[in-house]
C-alpha cells in the first residue's frame, strides 16, 4: 500500500495548534496592532512549527484577486534602479506574484501615466512605481485613488508608501570614514542634481562635514557615469590640497581612479576615494574600492510587505519605510600621505 503524501499546513492547523481562531492567525499573519503580544508569539510559534506559509495563489480563487503586480520604472542600465528592479521580481516570485514591468524611457507625467493604464487595464492587484527623480512627481500625485500603490527610493515628502535607501545615512558614514582615517575634509563628486538619491547623499556629507567642525568644499557636480567621474578627476587631480573624495556611485569612482592614476596621484597613497552602490566590480578596481554598500533585496521585501498588506486592507498609503546602508571597507582610504 503506498503511503500516503502528507498535504502542507493550513492556517486552521496553525489556529487549532495556537488554540486560536483562524482570523487571529489572519491577523497575525498581517501584523494588525489588535492582538495580543502572548497570542501573537503562540501563533508565531505553531506557524514555526508547522512549517506554513500563506498561500496567496488559494486566497486570490477565493477573491478573485490578481495574482499579478504592476511596476513603473525607468529603462535604465544605472546599477541602483536595475537592482531594485530585479531584487522586488525575486521578492515578488517568492512570495507567489507574477510582475508586469512597464519601462517607459523618461519618469515624466505622460509617461507614468501612460503605464500605469496598460497596467490597470492588466488588472493588477497593485502598482509599485520606482521613482528616484522630481519629474516623476507630478505623475505620482495623480494616481488614481484606491489602487495599492508603493513608490520605492525618492522623494518622502510623497504622500503615498514610500521605501528607500537612507542615502543621507550611507553618505555620512563615507565621509566620516574619510575623516577618521585623518583627513582634514572631503570632496563630494555628487549626481545629477534632479535625483533624490543625489541630494540626500550631498546633504549627508555635507552633514557629516559640518557636525565634525571640517571645511566644506566647493561641490563637485556630475552625473552617474565614470566618464563624468574621469572628468571631475581630472580637475582635482590638479589641486593638491585634495586628499579624500566621495563619489556619489562606484562608476563615477571608476573614472576618478584613471584619472589620478594619469596624473600621477596614487590611491590611496596621495587620494583615499569612497563610491555609493557596491556594485559587482568595485571588489576589483585598483584599489578594490572602499564603498557605501546599499541592500536592495531589503528595500525590495519591504516595498512588497507594504503594498500585499495595502491591498489587503491592513496598512495605509502613507507609510514610510528607510533601510540603513553598510560601509564595505577595502584598499581605497588610508591616512593622508
Amino acid at each position: 500500500m503506498e503511503p500516503n503524501l502528507a498535504r502542507s499546513p493550513a492556517m486552521t492547523d496553525v489556529a487549532k495548534l495556537a488554540g486560536v481562531s483562524h482570523q487571529t492567525v489572519s491577523r497575525v499573519l498581517n501584523d494588525h496592532p489588535n492582538v495580543r503580544e502572548q497570542t501573537r508569539l503562540r501563533v508565531r510559534a505553531a506557524i514555526a512549527e508547522l512549517g506554513y506559509r500563506p498561500n496567496r495563489a488559494a486566497r486570490a480563487l477565493v477573491t478573485g484577486r490578481s495574482q499579478l503586480l504592476g511596476i513603473v520604472a525607468q529603462n535604465s542600465t544605472l546599477y541602483g534602479p536595475a537592482s531594485l528592479l530585479a531584487a522586488f521580481e525575486q521578492a515578488a516570485a517568492e512570495a507567489g506574484f507574477a510582475v508586469s514591468v512597464g519601462s517607459v524611457g523618461r519618469l515624466d507625467r505622460e509617461s507614468i501615466a501612460g503605464a500605469v493604464e496598460r497596467h490597470l487595464d492588466q488588472r493588477v492587484a497593485g502598482l509599485v512605481v520606482i521613482a528616484p527623480v522630481a519629474s516623476a512627481d507630478d505623475a505620482l500625485e495623480e494616481m488614481p485613488a484606491g489602487v495599492p500603490l508603493v513608490t520605492i527610493d525618492g522623494d518622502p515628502r510623497r504622500p503615498h508608501a514610500l521605501v528607500t535607501v537612507d542615502q543621507a545615512a550611507g553618505a555620512r558614514a563615507a565621509t566620516r570614514h574619510l575623516l577618521e582615517a585623518g583627513h582634514a575634509t572631503v570632496w563630494h563628486v555628487s549626481g545629477p542634481s534632479d535625483w533624490y538619491d543625489a541630494a540626500w547623499r550631498i546633504e549627508g556629507w555635507r552633514g557629516a562635514l559640518e557636525a565634525a567642525g571640517a571645511e566644506v568644499p566647493p561641490l563637485v557636480q556630475a552625473d552617474w557615469s565614470a566618464a563624468s567621474g574621469y572628468v571631475a578627476g581630472q580637475m582635482l587631480a590638479r589641486m593638491p590640497e585634495v586628499t579624500a573624495v566621495f563619489t556619489a556611485n562606484d562608476h563615477q569612482a571608476l573614472g576618478l581612479l584613471r584619472a589620478f592614476g594619469e596624473r600621477g596621484r596614487r590611491v590611496p597613497r596621495d587620494v583615499s576615494v569612497i563610491g555609493f552602490d557596491d556594485v559587482p566590480e568595485a571588489a576589483y578596481y585598483i584599489p578594490p574600492l572602499t564603498t557605501i554598500r546599499p541592500d536592495f533585496a531589503a528595500v525590495a521585501r519591504a516595498g512588497l510587505e507594504l503594498l500585499l498588506r495595502q491591498i489587503d486592507g491592513e496598512a495605509a498609503g502613507s507609510d514610510r519605510v528607510t533601510i540603513a546602508p553598510t560601509l564595505v571597507v577595502r584598499d581605497s582610504v588610508a591616512p593622508p600621505g
